[in-house]
């Protein structure tokens, strides 16, 4: 039972991972100084493992940022200029598969722990992307819902205002039937009809 709470909560590892998973190109990617620092790394050395590794990480993997992407998430606050003690190259992005192979090549206590929080903050940011894909479906749904009790009220207002109508005819039936009643002329006790 403890364990099974342990996978539902969080980490604090796998919330900062999280915290850092990024959309580029449409894909989910960790930065690789965000990687590296997660990993307990510097940067260079996780690029240079990587390089020294080239067959590990295919472009589905990793891949360098582009000057325009740079830009973009300088603009952002999420890498520094190189002016100020900045990166003096782009950045690479690491897919899942990629954050994960990094542990293998880094080989350290710290990458093997790190990366099951790795792949376990991938799964949930893709249950998350997963569960606002179907948010358009589910409104639609809800709407239709709507509609139907919306319809179903113009039938109930309908069938009212019929019965209504019938109680209406009823009392005036029973008015007639009260009058034409009194109009009859009442026969007393012993006389013949």
């Amino acid at each position: 039972m403890g364990k099974e709470l342990a996978r539902r909560r969080p980490s604090s590892a796998q919330k900062a991972v999280e915290e850092r998973i990024r959309v580029v190109r449409g894909k989910q990617v960790v930065l690789d100084s965000d990687l590296a620092a997660f990993y307990g790394v510097e940067t260079r050395r996780l690029t240079e493992q990587m390089k020294r590794n080239e067959e590990r990480f295919p472009e589905d993997f990793v891949f360098q940022l582009s000057a325009e992407e740079t830009e973009a998430l300088r603009s952002q606050n999420a890498i520094s200029k190189q002016g100020r003690g900045g990166r003096r190259y782009r950045p690479y992005a690491f897919t899942e598969q990629g954050a994960l192979q990094a542990s293998s090549v880094l080989r350290s206590v710290k990458a093997a722990e790190v990366s099951v929080a790795v792949a376990r903050a991938f799964v949930a940011m893709r249950t998350q992307l997963h569960a606002i894909e179907d948010l358009p479906t589910t409104i639609a749904e809800i709407q239709n819902k709507l509609d139907e009790l919306e319809s179903s009220d113009a039938d109930l207002d309908a069938k009212v205002e019929t019965m209504a109508e019938g109680f209406k005819a009823i009392r005036q039936a029973l008015k007639a039937l009260n009058k034409a009643e009194k109009q009859v002329p009442q026969l007393e006790k012993g006389q013949d009809r």
